[in-house]
């Protein structure tokens, strides 16, 4: 047990590592946001937006170009991490059988995982914050990058799910961007002309009212984050658990095959052998 920690963080390091070397991660990262943020500033008007905060008599208004980047920005973020986590989760699916088929434990590897969904979704919360922050008059800063963080944990969770359950990247592509574009869009109140039923049972609805309400208002509607990060929750446990049922039924099939018993996860391959496999996968 005591070589489990060990394993957590050296999958955690390679999956990071593997994150810094994708290249179009980085591109969608540092120059997407900011370029999807700006567009919004451009295209939209300056005419007042009345919209609700969820709760009856808890309306605001705000510029339509403000309230566009605020959704904007929450587009970008979803978007971003769902492409970053599918992408990451995909690739290395074929590596982590073979890792778990030479006893790799299975607990720390996919710890690792939802691990680097919460770092990564903290890191791109931060920047977008910082650069909405800078064309955006924001009346509280820390809740709009919880809000934000929401976005990027439920989507992150997203990914991450799609990246263990689909059999091609192209669908997994489709997925994220179909969902990503119905779920803003419907959320946005500059593109929304009438009040729709239902809308709190999509992935960003909490961080897209927490967002706006840090943004526009003094008021802070906390329970709403609970709702991104109950998204995020639940993904990642199905995400798990597709992982788990997936490898072991593979595992336990090669280990038929071969004639060979399947490894005991107590026993495992030495350290340096998985830091080795783990290396080599990214």
């Amino acid at each position: 047990m005591r070589r489990h920690p060990a394993a957590f963080t050296e999958m955690l390091r390679c999956t990071l590592i593997g994150q810094l070397r994708n290249r179009m991660a980085l591109l969608l990262a540092v120059a997407f946001i900011p370029v999807w943020i700006a567009v919004a500033r451009l295209c939209s008007s300056d005419r007042p937006v009345r919209f609700s905060l969820g709760s009856p008599g808890t309306d605001a208004v705000a510029r339509a170009s403000h309230v566009s980047q605020v959704a904007n920005a929450l587009a970008a973020v979803t978007l971003v991490t769902g492409f970053v986590m599918f992408m990451e989760t995909f690739k290395a699916g074929e590596m982590d059988r073979r890792l778990l088929l030479a006893g790799y434990p299975r607990l720390p590897m996919l710890l690792a995982k939802v691990t680097a969904v919460a770092l990564v979704s903290a890191l791109l919360a931060l920047y977008t914050t910082v650069v909405l922050s800078a064309s955006v008059p924001v009346r509280q800063v820390g809740p709009l990058g919880l809000g934000l963080l929401g976005a990027g944990l439920a989507y992150g969770g997203i990914g991450l799910l799609l990246g263990s359950l689909v059999r091609g990247e192209l669908e997994g592509f489709f997925l994220v961007i179909m969902l990503a574009l119905v779920d803003t869009g419907l959320q946005n109140p500059v593109l929304n002309v009438v009040d729709l039923s239902g809308l709190e049972m999509l992935p960003l609805y909490g961080a897209d009212r927490m967002a706006l309400a840090a943004a526009f208002t003094s008021r802070t509607p906390w329970s709403y984050g609970l709702l991104s990060l109950a998204w995020s929750a639940a993904t990642s446990a199905l995400a798990l658990l597709v992982f788990h049922l997936r490898t072991r039924s593979h595992c336990t099939g090669a280990a038929a095959a071969t004639g060979i018993p399947a490894p005991v996860t107590a026993a495992g391959p030495s350290e340096a052998a998985a830091r080795t496999a783990v290396r080599r996968s990214r």
